[in-house]
């Protein structure tokens, strides 16, 4: 038998073996709970609920302090040389900033545990008081997390938001938790300036960026507080050190504001035992994590997705590089041409990532791969049919050696994308579309760990395991949580359905967090504590379970509109199936009860929609322009078709009328918050004339 063939039968007979074992494993087991009846389910290798993974470590203070006792020297944090920012002016006049990045310069475990000590003493230099709150009001840097764990050191509880916050939402945030001092960036600085007669408590500023101090507008008003930068703070703390004055578990660690999709945000308080319990169960579920592992940080920080990955990051000894999602590639707005990219200066080995920013790959490899001949297009989508057979769990997809070659040939080129050592990504913040997940898969050659979780449950919930290579589901509980579903009779959803249960998610756990800061009316809406005393809090998530334990979210109660004739539709759902759509950035569908079908806003890929337009000869000005024209919608629309039939949707979920938008939903617009997901009443205000035109049309 030649090699070749001991190459592929040899992994396709262990692969077998392999599928075998995980078509019956159960990854999820039935428990008895408290409270309200239902359907639960557990961890299955956990009989209760996981509140720490460190014997002896019950707050995210020790927890640090301990890490960096045990790995003083290894490299902690880094952060890239600025060596050049330059303007480009584009072809239609627009200006864009573009950014020379360097190598990454690092602080040991040791280092920052040392500016840490300095920055809360540094704090109590300053004048903030014991009891007092802290902001931190930045995007994502290292500062931002000297400055949470420096206000651990001194149970100082921290509030945090999101740096792309409109005024109003800011005033609120601020004003409601009676902040006193704020931790921030110079371009955030500038923000508080123009509101500075709206806040109320506000007597220090922390300043990360030193090129406040030449901007002398900051100092010729009449503001009520004072301008630090970090740098002296750190200096102060250094000069007259202060013994720390650490928290127990059950103090408020965090009230972090929700990034207000619905309307003004909200403040939800975490323990350190809440988040100290997330972190505890994923390290069980991400196999082999240790201080070999290198982790690329640039989602927002005043997310919990990525408070808890960095809090856990750091407490097994691995590496933090920072970047952001304008510098991820080498292809990036922020990026100056020729230059590299965070993730191939950095080679991280773990991500996290929220489902638009995985989006954004497939995109931009699909549009890279249609750039090119035929010969390499065609090579590309033979690769990648061979690779999802064999993911399908066919015995003739490519396997073993062919398996190797196809990497070789086709697949290293994109996995350099993201330096070419990931080896597992943290999807989270929102469901990911099972297109999407599979061109994960098979181009980055990593399997995704799809997490479910919210806010108000420190980001646990659920987590698929590494072994699951289904799409569509969100795993089995983490260890630190049950999760409960109940019937929602109104929206049809038993738990006595067949073949599966059904019902509104609940999810009980140490993780579940104490509720809404100064809003004990929502709280009591969506939190109880059952006979036990277990927290529980009900998400509006609609799921059903599979019978090895798995959930997959089906629906949301909130997102369920009723169209005139009766029929039900679910808004995120449609959302989900069409935005695979090649030609779609964004999507907001739309519907009320006065009109028998939906109709939807659609924001375009640009490449794609320009691209499509030069093969066919249509002439336009500019991206508004050819949004515009009948041409375009039609081939738009005709792909939400496709897009709707291939996932089964009903006609009447169909939009039967779309809007072309060419400018971008981002954060800065305040039409989707920091996770990028979409604020639908401000969407709904914003284009309620282009809505109210695609029903009277």
């Amino acid at each position: 038998m030649g090699p070749y063939y001991v190459g592929v039968l040899i992994p396709l007979v262990f692969t077998l073996l392999i599928r075998n074992t995980k078509k019956g494993k159960k990854r999820g087991l039935p428990v008895n709970v408290g409270g309200e009846s239902g359907y639960a389910i557990r961890n299955h290798r956990f009989i209760s609920p996981v509140e720490t993974a460190w014997d002896g470590v019950t707050t995210l203070a020790e927890l640090f302090e301990y890490s960096c006792n045990k790995h003083s020297n290894k490299k902690l944090l880094g952060t890239r040389k600025l060596i050049s920012r330059e303007m480009e002016t584009s072809g239609d006049g627009r200006y864009f900033e573009k950014l020379h990045l360097g190598d990454y310069e690092w602080l040991s475990y040791g280092q920052v545990f040392e500016s840490v000590c300095n920055f809360a003493s540094g704090l109590v230099q300053l004048g903030h008081q014991r009891g007092e709150r802290a902001a931190i009001f930045a995007d994502t840097r290292e500062e931002w997390f000297i400055a949470l764990q420096g206000c651990f050191r001194r149970n100082v509880t921290v509030v945090t938001i999101y740096a792309s916050l409109g005024e109003e939402a800011l005033c609120h945030s601020f004003n409601e938790t009676e902040v006193t001092t704020v931790i921030c960036g110079y371009k955030e600085l500038k923000k508080l300036a123009n509101i500075s007669g709206q806040l109320d408590t506000v007597k220090h500023i922390i300043c990360m960026d030193e090129e406040f101090q030449s901007d002398t507008s900051l100092f010729s008003g009449s503001y009520s507080w004072t301008i630090s930068s970090f740098s002296n703070v750190e200096r102060l703390g250094q000069e007259n050190p202060v013994d720390p004055d650490l928290p127990l578990a059950a103090d408020v660690a965090v009230i972090m504001y929700t990034s207000g999709s619905t309307g003004l945000p909200k403040g939800v308080m975490m323990t350190h035992r809440n988040v100290l319990a997330t972190g505890s169960a994923v390290m069980t579920i991400v196999p082999g994590l240790g201080s070999e592992d290198v982790y690329l940080a640039y989602l927002p920080l005043a997310h919990i997705l990525e408070l808890a990955a960095e809090n856990l990051i750091a407490a097994i000894g691995c590496s933090i590089g920072y970047g952001s999602p304008l510098t991820l590639t080498d292809t990036s707005n922020k990026i100056k041409r020729g230059t590299k990219g965070d993730a191939s200066m950095l080679r991280p080995t773990l991500m996290a990532a929220v489902p638009a920013i995985l989006d954004r790959v497939r995109d931009g490899v699909r549009k890279k791969v249609d750039s090119t001949g035929r010969i390499a297009r065609t090579l590309f989508d033979l690769a990648y049919s061979r690779r999802l057979s064999a993911i399908n769990g066919s015995w003739f997809g490519a396997w073993g050696i062919e398996r190797l070659l196809w990497n070789f040939l086709v697949f290293r080129k994109i996995q350099a994308i993201l330096g070419g050592r990931i080896r597992f990504i943290l999807s989270g913040g929102a469901p990911l579309s099972g297109d999407t997940q599979r061109f994960i898969n098979i181009c980055l050659g990593v399997p995704i760990g799809q997490g479910y979780g919210l806010t108000e449950t420190c980001a646990g919930g659920t987590f698929s395991e590494y072994d699951d290579t289904s799409v569509g589901r969100v795993g089995p509980p983490l260890p630190c949580s049950f999760i409960k579903l109940v019937d929602w009779p109104e929206g049809g959803y038993l738990i006595s359905d067949s073949p599966m249960p059904r019902g509104e998610i609940v999810i009980g756990g140490p993780n579940v967090t104490l509720g809404y800061f100064k809003n004990e009316e929502k709280t009591k809406e969506v939190y109880t504590v059952d006979e036990k005393g277990m927290r529980w809090f009900h998400t509006g998530d609609v799921g059903r379970f599979h019978d090895d334990g798995c959930l997959e979210i089906i629906d949301r109660k909130k997102d369920i509109i009723k169209l005139q004739h009766g029929e039900y539709v679910s808004l995120g759902k449609v959302e989900a199936a069409l935005i695979i759509s090649p030609y779609v950035n964004s999507i907001m569908l739309h519907a009320d009860s006065f009109h028998n079908y939906c109709v939807a806003l659609v924001v375009v890929a640009q490449a794609s929609v320009e691209a499509w337009a030069s093969n066919n000869g249509i002439e336009y000005s500019d991206s508004s322009d050819l949004c515009q024209k009948e041409e375009t919608v039609k081939e738009v629309y005709s792909s939400l078709v496709k897009a709707a039939k291939g996932a089964r949707l009903e006609k009447f979920e169909i939009p039967a009328k779309i809007k072309l938008l060419s400018e971008a939903w981002t954060p800065e617009s305040g039409l989707v918050t920091a996770a990028l997901k979409i604020k639908r009443e401000v969407v709904r205000k914003t284009f309620s004339d282009e809505l109210a035109m695609l029903y009277s049309s």
